[in-house]
């Protein structure tokens, strides 16, 4: 297997909870908390362990929080470098309703990073020599929104492959930056396109004149409950995603990801490594709170998406 490295540059301590109702202006008496590493490229780093895969995960780590964090990741038996930084990591809160089986998501924004510190994520990640580079999450504050390209632009001069996944000003500061592959999912796509989608065939008419403009070599075009468009200059391929039970959304996005750079770390070839990546993201919504997918699940319901392609 070539090796994976994750960056997260905002990670979280995520805390999950429950509670039987949510109410203003009272004292809302919760169960005993859940502490889980968290953030975008660290959530991509649990999935590929829990698969059954190895990644080396990359990101910044501050105060108690994140300690914590770190001892989280040893926990979990992943392999992983944190990068110091004045600020104190940040923590989410999921908080699960019994009542109406709502889920409530608070999300911090996370500490500003001085340049010397974005700097030693860099020269943190690329001292791992990766085969594949998964860059995942928001940007903190202080970080340069064209970052998630530079990396790019320096990992292609190695052969070194990058993929993508964020969202706002980092994801808009993609575009010409021809990164490996992106995960938008339709609502991005659309902001990209500058036009409404309308269909599965809009969707790989938008996405071919996308990866002919230098946004990417591939893209994985998320769709919910729907699976996934997988769109590359030749083709384009819709991956259905199969019934599964939901017990909570959190984690799908990076579980899907986790398995598709799992895959092509394996040498699958790019539809398979999407299929797992599917079908690892549909594994993920059958598990509660912030835990992602269930190796045996994935791979069951892998078996299922290839049975039908």
């Amino acid at each position: 297997m070539q090796t994976i490295v994750t960056l997260t540059m905002n990670p979280a301590l995520d805390v999950d909870t429950d509670i039987h109702s949510v109410a203003p202006e009272i004292k809302l008496r919760c169960a005993a908390p859940r502490f889980h590493p968290g953030g975008g490229g660290i959530n991509v780093s649990r999935a590929i362990r829990f698969l059954g895969g190895e990644s080396s995960a990359v990101y910044t780590a501050g105060g108690h929080n994140g300690m914590m964090l770190s001892q989280l990741l040893d926990a979990e038996g992943i392999k992983h470098h944190p990068v110091a930084i004045a600020g104190i990591t940040r923590e989410n809160l999921l908080v699960y309703e019994d009542s109406t089986s709502l889920q409530y998501r608070f999300t911090m924004p996370g500490p500003e990073l001085a340049a010397d510190e974005w700097i030693a994520c860099l020269e943190a990640l690329f001292n791992l020599n990766p085969a594949y580079i998964v860059a995942s999450g928001s940007l903190p504050r202080g970080v340069p929104q064209e970052f998630y390209g530079e990396i790019t632009r320096y990992a292609r001069e190695y052969g070194i492959r990058v993929i993508v996944d964020t969202a706002g000003d980092a994801l808009n500061h993609m575009a010409g930056n021809d990164v490996y592959l992106l995960k938008p999912n339709l609502r991005e796509l659309e902001m990209f396109a500058g036009e409404k989608i309308r269909g599965e065939a809009h969707v790989r008419e938008a996405g071919q004149r996308l990866i002919a403009e230098g946004l990417a070599e591939v893209l994985v075009v998320s769709m919910g409950a729907a699976g996934a468009v997988m769109v590359t200059s030749a083709d384009a391929l819709h991956i259905h995603a199969p019934l599964a039970p939901i017990a909570s959304k959190v984690g799908a996005g990076d579980s899907m990801v986790a398995g598709i750079v799992m895959g092509l770390a394996q040498g699958w070839e790019l539809a398979d490594a999407v299929r797992l990546g599917v079908a690892a993201g549909s594994a993920a919504v059958m598990t509660t709170g912030t835990r992602l997918c269930r190796k045996a699940d994935a791979f069951r319901l892998y078996e299922a998406i290839a049975a039908t392609a």
